[in-house]
């Protein structure tokens, strides 16, 4: 593996760090059908304003989301739509998972 591919690695890395937690993720898929007002964002994912613009500067600094500022109010959008496929695609895997607990408790 060569250096670039390493530092390629460690950007992709901190990207997976970013959506490793379960706000982030709800606000990911939050904003999966467009920009959303920074208020409803933390209505969705029932937290504190604070800890939501945490998790939001998280997902901000990585790149997976942006925001811009319109009065008071602040509104993010995703610019990483192809989270929402890949979100799929583990909740597939997290059920057949669970599907196969399941057969063999029975």
């Amino acid at each position: 593996m060569n250096t670039k591919e390493k530092k390629l690695y460690k950007m992709q890395a901190q990207v997976f760090k970013a959506l490793a937690h379960p706000i982030r993720l709800a606000a990911v898929n939050f904003l999966k059908d467009g920009e959303q007002c920074v208020c409803d964002i933390i209505d969705y994912v029932e937290s504190e304003r604070s800890n939501v613009s945490r998790h939001l500067a998280v997902l901000k600094q990585v790149g997976v989301v942006s925001d811009r500022k319109e009065g008071l109010q602040v509104f993010y959008r995703l610019n990483m739509p192809c989270a929402i496929s890949f979100f799929k695609c583990v909740s597939e895997i997290v059920q057949d998972q669970n599907e196969q607990r399941v057969s063999l408790l029975s």
